[in-house]
């Protein structure tokens, strides 16, 4: 059992939790709690770490004993644990995983893609949360501009509640080549924005498409405008000017998987 916080293996997952630089030069990244344990793919997790009171009862489940077995793991006391944790209540179980990666070619593949693109958004729930919805939504990828919070944020991973493990993703420097390729694919590209020439739910969404959406404050970048297939609005009623961005996203999203249905 670990029980010092001044311990190597305490130091480096501290520092894969907390510092996306650390994440991206060891290829890693840290999911927490039970739900994200199981699902997790077997094969792309490096090392579990218990709490002490996780360990002496996790037995009792056979699902949670019999991957834990398979994979090995290390306990943390209590202490070391809630130290280490991300979380104001810990769940006790976390794993160290590896991270993934795919090219443009990859997400933008497949027949009638269906794909979210994200431009500079900054807060990791609203992320998350996109990702999540998307999946629901059956979008089959999510390519983000380099702005963009960082998709291994402790926070962003948990409020994906599993779907990092299954959608494909990229990072790109902009959406201008993405937009392109898109072109070229016949993949038609719907923004969010507030000028935009048509509600949502007027659009034809058939066939392959990609929904642009821009930063909280700021919505997409005026060179993104220009270049997007269309621009496309929520009409609002009262004095609200626009939604959460992640509110917005799973607008559009679930309004292109009701045209598919």
């Amino acid at each position: 059992m670990i029980e010092s916080t001044k311990n190597a293996q305490i130091k480096t997952l501290s520092a894969l939790i907390k510092k996306s630089k650390v994440r991206d030069e060891e290829g890693l990244y840290v999911v927490e709690g039970r739900r994200m344990f199981e699902e997790a793919p077997e094969a792309e997790i490096k090392k579990i770490y218990l709490s002490a009171g996780f360990a002496e009862h996790f037995g009792d489940d056979p699902s949670v004993t019999e991957k834990l077995e398979k994979v090995g793991y290390e306990v943390l006391s209590d202490s070391v644990y809630e130290y280490v944790s991300d979380t104001k209540t810990p769940q006790g179980i976390m794993c160290i995983m590896k991270q993934k990666e795919y090219t443009i070619e990859q997400v933008m593949s497949g027949e009638d893609p269906f794909l979210l693109l994200v431009e500079d958004l900054q807060d990791p729930g609203n992320l998350g949360t996109m990702i999540r919805a998307g999946e629901g939504a059956g979008i089959t990828g999510v390519i983000m501009t380099a702005n963009t919070v960082d998709i291994y944020n402790p926070k962003t991973i948990r409020s994906t509640m599993g779907s990092v493990f299954r959608l494909p993703f990229c990072y790109v420097a902009d959406l201008k080549e993405v937009l392109e390729i898109a072109g070229d694919k016949g993949i038609r590209t719907y923004a969010a924005h507030l000028q935009g020439e048509n509600p949502y739910d007027r659009e034809d969404y058939s066939g392959g498409c990609a929904i642009i959406i821009g930063n909280e404050g700021k919505g997409i970048r005026p060179e993104t405008a220009k270049r997007a297939g269309k621009l496309v609005k929520i009409p609002m009623k009262g004095e609200v000017e626009s939604l959460n961005a992640a509110v917005a996203a799973t607008v559009l999203m679930y309004e292109v998987a009701r045209q598919r249905r």
